[in-house]
């Protein structure tokens, strides 16, 4: 069994926090405030607008939760501290970092070997399938050596493999 050794972490700041989740509470809060505005307006509009409303209070709800987890790149995988494996080290195929690669500002992509299940966390990371995007409100230059740590243990593994 060999011992498992942290190569990265990656979070979100207090600051970011706080910034994201004002916009989309403050925009959980217009569409509230517009929804409830005496102004005349259409029964379906209103309902669309509390339906928005309430979405992007999810949204916020769910950023609140995810901007409190750390993420932790081993060499076994990638984790959520505390919780579960995001993705194996065996099954992450390749690290996207390029410029039109689809993911999540100040982030990276991550092609993976199989699919795994769906998942989002609001600023941090989602998955859909093969492809687990990692960023967001996360600081760009822990994004930057995470997904270069990363890159580097895929290339060193690679050699050995061949």
């Amino acid at each position: 069994m060999t011992e498992s050794m942290e190569l990265a972490r990656l979070g979100i700041g207090s600051a970011r926090r706080v910034v994201g989740l004002a916009v989309t509470g403050g925009l959980a809060l217009a569409l509230a405030w517009l929804a409830f505005n005496p102004a005349p307006a259409p029964f379906g509009l209103r309902l669309l607008l509390l339906v928005l409303a309430a979405l992007a209070g999810l949204v916020a709800w769910r950023l609140l939760k995810a901007s409190q987890q750390v993420l932790v790149l081993t060499t076994e995988g990638l984790f959520e501290e505390g919780g579960p494996m995001l993705a194996d080290m065996a099954q992450i195929a390749a690290v996207d970092r390029g410029l039109f690669a689809f993911k999540p500002s100040n982030g990276f992509l991550l092609k993976l070997a199989t699919r795994g299940p769906r998942r989002f966390r609001p600023g941090l990371y989602w998955q859909f399938g093969r492809r687990l995007g990692v960023g967001g409100l996360v600081r760009g230059a822990e994004a930057k050596y995470m997904a270069d740590a990363l890159a580097l243990h895929l290339a060193r593994r690679d050699q050995v493999q061949d």
